[in-house]
């Protein structure tokens, strides 16, 4: 059995990451823990954030313990009315992102709603709290729109690097009922004539753990022509480590990854070393 994080902010109920729970739930019985953290002062966000302080953005006043409660219930009673054993955590701290980075040392997985983490925080997706989560969980994390297709299929993003490596075998550990899922593994490059980089040791190493293994060559720049291809794949999840701890945030505003989640059309894994 696994324990899943499923973090929430104020009254932002992602129901697109509650049903990829329960989806898992279906294949394998898990233990799902609901955090409820606090919510965002908007109003002084933008001047925390031209002060360089993004990372500590405030609190609203008079953290609304009636609206978590109500969130709290509903989470309850989906989990009850599904059958998923769930635990409540409710972090009523200074600074939301350090109480979550400590639930996900103490957790096998971490699902977000692209769509609805700390969505107060304006349009840009993903948010400055959203990428915050993904640059310190400890644990990985599936960013999940509120609207897809449960995973019919498994889309790995490599490119040579260890990043990429270790995240195939994290999805592999963390999530194995989809790994007889149709799975390609898929290299992208705008180099002339390409190679998949250690082909043979990817090759053997992925195909111990997925039994539909497919290697493709994607000869494209990824940031612009990734989502058009994998949009041909039937209800994929993509699989991506492309990206570390240092430099995260500037990386991540040009990775490919980013048009994806933007799209809110399919489900992402993301983990890092």
């Amino acid at each position: 059995m696994k324990k899943i994080l499923i973090a929430f902010d104020g009254a932002h109920f992602s129901k697109g990451a509650f049903e990829f729970a329960r989806r898992l739930n279906e294949l394998q019985p898990i233990l799902l823990t609901g955090v409820f953290l606090p919510q965002v002062d908007y109003s002084s966000a933008l001047s925390y954030a031209q002060g360089g302080a993004s990372a500590f953005l405030p609190l609203v006043e008079g953290y609304n313990a009636e609206t978590v409660e109500q969130e709290v219930k509903a989470f309850e009673e989906a989990c009850v009315r599904h059958h998923i054993e769930y635990r409540v955590h409710k972090d009523r701290y200074d600074f939301a992102m350090p109480e979550l980075k400590k639930e996900t040392r103490f957790a096998d997985l971490l699902l977000l709603g692209s769509e609805m983490f700390y969505a107060n925080l304006g349009t840009e997706t993903p948010n400055e709290y959203l990428r915050m989560a993904l640059h310190n969980a400890e644990c990985p994390v599936i960013i999940a729109p509120e609207t897809f297709n449960f995973p019919e299929s498994n889309v790995l993003s490599y490119d040579g690097g260890e990043d990429a490596a270790f995240a195939i075998k994290s999805f592999s550990c963390v999530l194995p009922e989809l790994c007889d899922n149709r799975t390609i593994l898929v290299y992208a490059t705008e180099k002339p004539r390409p190679e998949i980089p250690d082909m043979e040791y990817i090759k053997e190493l992925s195909a111990r753990h997925f039994s539909d293994l497919t290697l493709h060559v994607l000869e494209a720049n990824p940031k612009k022509y990734f989502d058009t291809w994998i949009s041909d794949i039937k209800n994929p999840i993509l699989v991506c480590g492309s990206f570390g701890r240092s430099g995260m945030s500037q990386a991540f505003r040009r990775s490919f990854i980013t048009e994806v989640i933007n799209d809110h059309r399919i489900p992402v894994f993301i983990t890092h070393r």
